[in-house]
């Protein structure tokens, strides 16, 4: 009797417990962020221009009052987008980040609406030594003959650099020795720049990435590097003024006496003079 009922206390308390554990667990599971706080993040550094695979996405626990603005929840859904924008391991995705549904990889996916892409040839002078890298912004300069002259010019400001050479990620900051140079610009910023090039050798000029101030030049040229003035235009001389021809006024001749030949005669004491 008394076993049957120690035993009908255990079972008794077994129960209790069971109860006390789910509850329990119940709770926490309430506690804790659930699948509608799961948000899609990067499962490795990606690159922009490239396009999302499954391999590289992951959904993650993130607490709900602290939501990065924008974040997605299903990955599915972004298989296949292109990134316009570089991401890291653990960064949380956004549309803000992801090119149009539908845009092809690669470059085109970076240019703006209503930009296009222009690739110029560069040496590493003329590339700012390799510091000219993707995301950078630029002038550029064009050195050519005006007037008979040489002259440096800044034609085209605040260029987007795209890409160099054949990569367009923006996350290094060693320098890249490279040939060629892709740069964002207008189409009529396109005109100007495959002219510059035609007429003149460019160079790159690097600039403060949040300076937006115009660096309005008259360009530089041979008197101006020199500090000499141009020359001052000659007026062209006064004609001389013409003679005035004045009469001749004629000459008086005077008539002058021919000398005479005159002999002295001796006659004793008295002395004469007798001329012819």
């Amino acid at each position: 009797m008394k076993n049957r009922r120690a035993l009908l206390m255990m079972a008794l308390a077994v129960v209790f417990g069971l109860a006390a554990v789910a509850l329990a667990s119940r709770w926490l599971l309430r506690q804790t962020p659930g699948g509608s706080n799961k948000i899609v993040v990067a499962a490795q550094d990606v690159n922009l221009g490239q396009r999302l695979t499954p391999e590289m996405l992951k959904q993650i626990d993130w607490p709900a009052d602290a939501l990065p603005r924008g974040a997605l929840r299903d990955g599915s859904k972004l298989v296949g987008r292109v990134l316009k924008n570089s991401v890291l391991r653990d960064e949380p995705l956004s549309e803000a980040k992801l090119a149009p549904a539908g845009t092809l990889g690669g470059l085109s996916a970076l240019i703006a609406e209503g930009k296009r892409a222009i690739t110029v040839r560069v040496n590493d002078v003329v590339g700012v030594a390799g510091f000219a890298l993707p995301g950078n912004f630029v002038d550029i300069i064009v050195n050519t003959q005006a007037n008979d002259s040489a002259i440096s010019k800044i034609v085209l400001e605040r260029i987007l650099v795209l890409a160099v050479a054949q990569e367009v990620g923006r996350d290094e900051t060693k320098p890249r020795v490279v040939n060629a140079v892709t740069l964002e610009v207008t189409p009529a910023q396109a005109e100007n720049l495959d002219l510059a090039r035609s007429v003149g050798t460019l160079s790159l000029a690097l600039r403060n990435q949040v300076d937006p101030r115009p660096g309005t030049t008259d360009g530089a040229t041979k008197g101006t590097l020199l500090g000499m003035q141009k020359p001052a235009t000659t007026a062209p001389s006064a004609a001389p003024p013409v003679p005035v021809t004045v009469a001749a006024r004629p000459r008086v001749q005077v008539a002058t006496a021919a000398p005479r030949a005159c002999v002295g005669v001796i006659a004793g004491v008295h002395r004469t003079q007798e001329c012819l």
